[in-house]
């Protein structure tokens, strides 16, 4: 349904913020996330929200106009979750942080890189991403992997109240002992499903100075350091980060790249001595390795593309982004590898590029029951990521190549995967989504939907439904 001029105009005047539509100043650059994949769409507004009472406005606005709209704060889901053609709900604005009590008060709109260095005021942090446009309500309420975590666990671990508005335009301080069963939700199953989050308060800790390392292997040696890795790094000490990627840009002939890069929250001394374990298990000496000995929040600096994409998913250059993921709780075994490789051949075209990214868990992210939070994928060991990226002007036909890449790429190691995707991931070509997702979650968190949004208010191509019918 089109809203009409004068009705947008009325929202407008209810409001602190502001509401863009196509043709004012600002709509441009505000209608587009941050991946290109998703820039055609054109939603009929923009509200740029400044505080909780202006999104109960706009949530009553769509109420009533029947038409859907898209919370956001950084903008970054692979799945276009935080576009639309209805209005596009901008929390960008509630950014501020404040620290006290051992505890940081975030507001929505908040981007990992304003956070840092906020946080780094205090001397203090919390365990996420590096990517510095990545907002952190959505990275928490997926989950939030980071080079702390096999240390004290997910971003979402670390929130302990939020305050949400519900689809019915309320406003409720959610945490363990008031709206418990939101609260759960909210860690790990909370994008987009349950109401908006304006604010989340986390535990923070002592920010820590780290050794920072980056290992580059020639692609000859990919298969041993592959092997090597995963016996590696998810039985690693939890103060390890250690991150395995292969890159490969399209129109050279250099083959693919293996890179080790990542963390320890060691001196370099000890941080050498572990990486040597994995030179030896790999039997492959590496071409290069650097180890810097830095404070947290330039660590957190320099890993932002080191590899061609950090830990987050987030590319290091734009384009049309293109990825699957899956968890794995056992080795791939030689043939798999050998698969794997095999389809990241060199020579496929200028104007795209190929990684395959490697992700440690164990440590603190398995020590929580997966019943404790709504984050269930408790029990694995390592994540791999397949993921393309095509320039903005390269040909259609091109993204349909990157797109069937990632296919075979993930079809290579399926059999061996859990069968679980990480929800900050998410593949709108799963067929069974809800056990991918939220696996044994899923029934309790169907139930915390019919109780908060049981008109279906929030809705996508995957969302849980307030309905008895079953899932889309």
């Amino acid at each position: 349904m089109r809203i009409s001029a004068p009705d947008l105009a009325g929202l407008q005047g209810a409001l602190a913020g502001s509401v863009l539509v196509p043709g004012s100043p600002g709509y441009e650059s505000a209608r587009t996330p941050a991946l290109a994949r998703f820039h055609h769409l054109r939603p009929q507004a923009i509200v740029r929200c400044h505080n909780a009472d202006d999104v109960a406005e706009t949530l009553a606005f769509a109420r009533r106009w029947g038409v859907r709209v898209a919370p956001r704060s950084g903008g970054h889901c692979f799945a276009g979750r935080s576009s639309t053609e209805g209005i596009v709900l901008d929390v960008t604005p509630m950014h501020a942080v404040s620290v006290s009590g051992g505890r940081a008060t975030v507001g929505a709109g908040a981007r990992l890189g304003d956070l840092y260095d906020a946080l780094q005021q205090h001397e203090v942090t919390i365990p996420a991403g590096c990517g510095p446009t990545v907002g952190i309500a959505g990275l928490t309420l997926g989950g939030g992997l980071g080079i702390l975590g096999r240390k004290y666990g997910l971003t979402c671990d670390q929130l302990v109240a939020a305050r949400v508005v519900l689809a019915d335009g309320r406003v409720v301080d959610c945490d363990q002992h008031h709206h418990g069963e939101l609260f759960w939700a909210l860690r790990g199953a909370g994008g987009g499903h349950f109401g908006v989050v304006t604010s989340l308060v986390f535990s923070v800790l002592p920010a820590p100075a780290a050794t920072r390392f980056h290992l580059t292997w020639p692609h000859a040696h990919a298969a041993a350091v592959i092997a090597a890795w995963q016996a590696w790094a998810p039985d690693a000490p939890d103060e390890l980060n250690a991150n395995l990627m292969l890159t490969a840009a399209g129109g050279s002939d250099r083959p693919p790249t293996v890179h080790v890069f990542g963390a320890m929250l060691a001196d370099q001394a000890e941080t050498v001595a572990l990486l040597d374990q994995l030179v030896a298990w790999s039997a492959a000496e590496p071409a290069s390795a650097s180890h810097t000995r830095l404070p947290y929040r330039d660590l957190k600096r320099s890993l932002v593309g080191l590899g061609g994409a950090d830990e987050d998913g987030e590319p290091e250059r734009p384009g049309h982004v293109f990825s699957k993921s899956e968890f794995f709780r056992r080795p791939l075994p030689p043939e798999a590898i050998t698969a794997l490789l095999r389809n990241l051949p060199r020579g496929w075209g200028a104007g795209q590029s190929r990684a395959l990214n490697f992700t440690p868990l164990g440590g603190a992210y398995n020590r929580v029951p997966a019943d404790a939070t709504a984050y269930v994928h408790r029990d694995e060991r390592f994540l791999v990521e397949h993921v393309a990226v095509v320039d903005p002007e390269a040909a259609t036909a091109t993204r349909g190549t990157a797109r069937q890449w990632v296919a075979r790429s993930r079809a290579c190691v399926h059999p061996w995967g859990s069968g679980r995707v990480y929800p900050n991931f998410p593949d709108p070509d799963l067929a069974d989504w809800t056990e991918a997702y939220y696996g044994t979650n899923y029934e309790r968190l169907v139930r915390v939907k019919r109780t908060y949004d049981p008109q279906n208010l929030f809705r996508f191509e995957q969302s849980l439904r307030s309905a008895s019918t079953a899932p889309r």
